[in-house]
């Protein structure tokens, strides 16, 4: 994965502008968060053959992941970073962003710069999360 820098920083700006205000309500209700994890996992499960596409499904498993493990109480996050997941989250979603999806993989390609530039600025807690993980396969 790529290091963060000015331009990921750039991207993750431009995806608050977009969405910032539907990323604070869902963040604040468990049941919009849980339906958000449902629908992209529903996307994911239409576009994830698509080999273009895999590229990005990794942090956004992880992503899933960790929301999953905060809301049990498991591993819990910081308010912030759980509000950069769900930006990341919500930009995959959505078919309103700067590249429309139904034009194939160019129309991934924002989301995929929005969801790295996320996981290259969250990575510390993500790789936390990694490791707190690998210890409960034991």
């Amino acid at each position: 994965m790529e290091p963060f820098t000015e331009k990921s920083q750039g991207i993750i700006d431009r995806a608050k502008a977009m969405f910032g205000k539907q990323v604070e309500v869902i963040v604040r209700q468990e049941q919009k968060l849980i339906e958000l994890v449902q629908n992209v996992v529903a996307k994911i499960s239409r576009v994830g053959q698509n080999p273009k596409v895999q590229k990005f499904l990794k942090p956004i498993q992880i992503f899933i992941r960790m929301i999953k493990a905060h809301f049990r109480g498991e591993h819990k996050i910081a308010f912030s970073t759980l509000g950069l997941i769900v930006l990341a989250l919500v930009y995959f979603l959505s078919p309103i962003d700067l590249i429309p999806d139904f034009l194939g993989f160019l129309g991934f390609a924002d989301d995929l710069s929005v969801v790295m530039a996320i996981y290259a600025k969250v990575r510390d807690e993500v790789e936390s999360f990694l490791e707190w993980e690998r210890t409960q396969e034991v």
